[in-house]
């Protein structure tokens, strides 16, 4: 059995990161799937549970900004933690020394509602409900709460959320209107953790509406 909900985020701005380009980070048009999940999960995760997107609302236009920020140049490579670990080393990153200024197309005062459902997993303890579930999310939504704040792609872009308990209230600003948004990444795929693949899928908002619960994913 799944349970449904619906929860409005919003922020002044967010970027979610097309894969395709490393460099200087481009954002996608809207929120994507793995990006909601994530928000989902920053409120209320559980092993016992596993959140679906199932739709999603663009309810503020799309809108750029060209901004530069400052990032670390280099990474700690696998290699180098190995080494570290057996010979009993600490390894660091001077951030200070490594910091780059790169430029980011970001979107502006975004506003979506995301639509998902929860499945329980075959890590639910006995005691563990879906109508215990759903509560429990739907009372830290109310109230605020979360395990870490959420963000609208990258941290330093957090985003506000709210229960929504009317649909009018967050009405749809491309209603009437369809455009494709082409393809976008919808999430990970961690059936083999040796070999961690992105799934794509062909983005589209009707309107405003952009419906991933029956999307054909590609890998």
């Amino acid at each position: 059995m799944s349970y449904g909900v619906k929860l409005a985020v919003w922020g002044d701005y967010a970027l979610f990161t097309r894969p395709e380009l490393k460099v200087e980070r481009v954002s996608y048009d809207c929120l994507t799937p793995s990006a909601a999940r994530g928000i989902l999960e920053a409120i209320f995760w559980h092993p016992g549970l596993k959140w679906c997107i199932d739709r999603i609302k663009v309810c503020k236009p799309i809108k750029y900004a060209n901004i530069r920020r400052n990032e670390v140049g280099v990474k700690a490579e696998k290699t180098q933690i190995a080494q570290a670990m057996t010979a009993d080393k600490p390894i660091a990153i001077i951030t200070s020394e490594e910091i780059q200024q790169r430029a980011a197309m970001v979107l502006k005062d975004v506003q979506y509602v995301i639509e998902a459902h929860f499945e329980m997993t075959a890590k639910a303890s006995p005691s563990d409900n879906p109508a215990k579930f759903a509560e429990m999310f739907k009372r830290r939504a109310r109230k605020g709460q979360c395990f870490h704040h959420p963000y609208l792609g990258c941290r330093e872009f957090p985003c506000h959320f709210a229960l929504v308990e009317d649909d009018a209230a967050y009405p749809s600003c491309y209603a009437g209107e369809s455009r494709s948004l082409g393809m976008m990444l919808y999430d990970m795929d961690y059936s083999d953790l040796a070999n961690i693949r992105p799934m794509f899928f062909r983005a589209e908002l009707q309107d405003g509406i952009m419906d991933v619960q029956d999307c054909e994913v590609y890998r």
